[in-house]
């Protein structure tokens, strides 16, 4: 279950980890237009785009009125519901699952720390391997530096389900070691603001 299928959508939540520890949300900037840090993301798609975990659809959304044709699948059929709304194109889709023009996509999104996605990150970029054509790229948003890679079994709060599944975060420093570890190599990495972005291409 996710934020938006909750009904959670301005409002504020947080993943609780199995710790005890709280990690806030943002909610906000994932239904806002896109803001500063996106066109980090934006402007590195030429072409053909996959938006894993695309949300209510923000970035799918502006490539689309960019002209780029794009495509967002996400589990949250409420998100799906969302980007539909915003005119874009998406599929209520576990990644790992059959995906539309697998091996042909010139570049995926892992955009909102989504790379965490199934607390697997290799195995992650591997799913990705087989999505994208030879020569494509991932446009990767990570932690800030010192994190390494973390997992750990979270779940949403508030929310009177309280279902635990696995997630997973990487600093933009063990990217380039969880890359050489797939199919990829890291062409550049960079900050905006609070945030960290990096593009993998496919090697």
């Amino acid at each position: 279950m996710t934020a938006f299928d909750r009904g959670l959508l301005g409002h504020r939540c947080w993943l609780e980890l199995a710790t005890g520890e709280r990690v806030d949300l943002p909610v906000e900037r994932w239904t806002a237009i896109p803001c500063d840090g996106d066109d980090v993301l934006l402007d590195a798609c030429a072409g053909p785009t996959l938006d894993i975990g695309c949300g209510p659809g923000r970035l799918t959304a502006a490539l689309t009125e960019r002209g780029v044709a794009s495509l967002g699948v996400d589990i949250s059929a409420t998100a799906v519901r969302l980007t539909h709304a915003r005119g874009a194109v998406a599929l209520r889709r576990d990644v790992f699952d059959r995906v539309p023009g697998e091996g042909r996509w010139r570049h995926v999104l892992l955009a909102d720390g989504n790379i965490g996605i199934g607390g697997d990150p290799p195995r992650l970029l591997s799913r990705v391997a087989e999505l994208i054509a030879d020569g494509g790229t991932v446009l990767v948003e990570l932690d800030p530096p010192g994190r390494g890679i973390r997992r750990d079994r979270v779940r949403l709060r508030p929310d009177d389900d309280g279902a635990w599944f696995t997630w997973a975060w990487v600093g933009v420093e063990a990217i380039a070691g969880l890359a050489a570890r797939t199919a990829f190599r890291v062409s550049w990495s960079t900050r905006r603001g609070h945030r960290w972005f990096a593009c993998l291409e496919k090697s």
